[in-house]
């Protein structure tokens, strides 16, 4: 079976497009091991749908299924219209599978520790200092996190206590907080 399936993939029209999946294969093994950028081209994509790589590797592979299938039930159809017909074809079926996968793409800004700037969070362990202190924030999409939180002064934070997050240290990984009714504290 094997050794059919091999014959196949290097037969003609199949390998015409064997090369091409190997790429496609390789590639993709490129991005597993982090040294590609999957959504390279994204720009270049907008008319797609989808990343341009997503996209041809999409096309290779369909086209390539489509001649190895072809190449083993054309019967009447001449060898040649095989890859032709299997490129039209793997071209509106990528074509109507990326409009699915759009929907997939994150769209906007990357999300950072910035975001959490301005919002509040409730205090989760039983003081806040200078050098320790963790909190929970909700972002306004829903999702909440426990983040790292020190604060300046000396303003008493105990678990369940509404703060203010007012900035972030990127170095540090924590924010800065400030107890939620400052406000009302000069009164």
């Amino acid at each position: 079976m094997a050794n059919g399936f091999i014959e196949a993939a290097l037969s003609f029209p199949t390998v015409l497009l064997t090369p091409l999946l190997i790429l496609v294969i390789g590639y993709w093994i490129v991005v597993i091991a982090g040294g590609a950028d999957p959504e390279a081209g994204h720009e270049y994509g907008a008319l797609l749908g989808v990343p341009v790589p997503i996209f041809v590797s999409l096309l290779v592979a369909l086209a390539w299924f489509g001649t190895l299938a072809g190449s083993e039930w054309h019967r009447t159809v001449p060898l040649w219209i095989i890859p032709v017909a299997a490129l039209v074809l793997a071209g509106i079926i990528t074509r109507l599978v990326a409009i699915p996968l759009r929907r997939l793409m994150p769209t906007g800004p990357d999300a950072s520790r910035a975001d959490f700037v301005g919002l509040t969070c409730v205090i989760r362990t039983g003081r806040v200092t200078r050098t320790f202190g963790q909190a929970e924030v909700h972002s306004p999409d829903g999702s909440s996190a426990i983040v790292q939180v020190r604060q300046t002064g000396q303003d008493s934070f105990a678990a369940g206590t509404v703060a203010l997050i007012y900035d972030v240290d990127l170095e540090g990984e924590f924010f800065w907080v400030v107890p939620a009714d400052i406000a009302k504290k000069g009164l």
